[in-house]
């Protein structure tokens, strides 16, 4: 039999702002996700928080695109849209992007990742889940996680990994998509992953039998919006152990910071923190980025956990990098590098103002 493990998320109202979600907030989307379990639509759930958004962790044998468990999802996150605006929420129900459920919340505003294989031995999985930033966060350690030998010593020694993966690559603007294999076309994936602000990992699959090792939400809520509604908040599903890389190689790449756009309004560049789930609360600039790392040991199809996986001390210097980090770039105010190019604002606030003043533009030198 094979099982669907999915993950969909959104922003329904922030507490206070953006930094947090209100606990009755969270208790009405339990309630409605625990009724669609009664019912039978999925065999279990679990609930995430980082930040201002919820994601759903569900686990049932309807497949991928499943419409019953997509408008489960939706029809929680919209019971508590209507408590967040009965408490006056910010921003609430600001994912939700359509009046009525249309048969998939792709394309809607929530962002879905999901994957589906039959439950081996022992299936621990890892759920990466990020606030106030985008989708192309996870390009950089997923390339770690599964094509980094300096990262993942199972690339070298474990027979099961050692023939590599294959990476299918999103182009966001297009929709379109490319399968590259790693490490045979390392140098090829990288020209398309290291360009953030357009491609982002979809889904990795183990080259040698084709087994989905990880799957990631690719929705870019502005390119769907057409307009900014905020940042799109990305989650990240990995299997780990026993042929896939193991749970420390998995939580490696967050142990270095590195640099993600988001931030505040969406606009600006900064340092994704990991952090424990108490701490999954950006309040500093709205920031900075966090992520949490939830720990699932899946057992007959139902979720043993989580587990905090980033509730460690020895994440304790990432954190305190991100803090300096965050230092300096706040040095930097609305200046770029820390306010993103004029290309990823586009899609932001910006173009209200930008609009308001055309007319003003002169003619100040003629280009030869």
């Amino acid at each position: 039999m094979k099982l669907t493990l999915s993950v969909i998320k959104a922003d329904i109202g922030g507490f206070v702002g953006h930094s947090s979600v209100h606990k009755e907030v969270v208790e009405k989307v339990r309630e409605i996700a625990e009724d669609g379990k009664d019912r039978g639509i999925i065999r279990d759930v679990s609930i995430l928080v980082c930040g201002d958004d919820i994601a759903l962790v569900m686990t049932h044998t309807k497949g991928i695109d499943s419409s019953d468990v997509h408008e489960l999802a939706w029809n929680a996150f919209k019971e508590g849209t209507e408590v967040a605006k009965k408490m006056k929420m910010y921003g609430a129900g600001q994912d939700l992007l359509a009046d009525a459920f249309s048969g998939n919340v792709k394309g809607m505003g929530p962002g879905v990742a999901e994957m589906e294989f039959e439950e081996r031995k022992s299936e621990p999985v890892v759920i990466f889940f990020a606030d106030k930033t985008s989708p192309s966060a996870w390009n950089l350690p997923l390339y770690e996680i599964f094509a980094d030998p300096m990262n993942t010593a199972g690339l070298v020694i474990d027979p099961s990994m050692h023939n590599g993966f294959i990476f299918d690559v999103m182009d966001v603007y297009t929709g379109m998509g490319i399968q590259l294999k790693a490490p045979e076309e390392l140098y090829d994936l990288l020209v398309f992953i290291g360009a953030t602000s357009r491609y982002v990992i979809r889904c990795i699959y183990r080259k040698s039998d084709g087994e989905i090792a990880a799957s990631a939400s690719t929705q870019r809520l502005s390119l769907m919006a057409g307009r900014y509604v905020g940042k799109d908040d990305p989650v990240l599903i990995v299997r780990a152990q026993s042929g896939f890389p193991a749970v420390g190689e998995i939580l490696e790449p967050f142990a270095r910071p590195w640099l993600v756009e988001g931030w505040m309004r969406g606009s600006h560049t900064g340092p994704l923190m990991p952090v424990p789930f108490r701490n999954a609360k950006p309040t500093r600039f709205d920031g900075p980025p966090r992520v949490i790392a939830a720990g699932y040991q899946i057992t007959d199809g139902y979720l043993i956990g989580p587990s905090d996986l980033f509730d460690d001390p020895a994440f304790d210097e990432a954190r305190r990098e991100c803090n300096n980090i965050a230092d300096i770039l706040r040095r930097q105010g609305i200046f770029e590098p820390h306010r993103l190019p004029p290309e990823e604002m586009e899609y932001t606030t910006l173009p209200k103002v930008l609009e308001k003043l055309k007319d003003r533009f002169k003619l100040v030198e003629v280009k030869k």
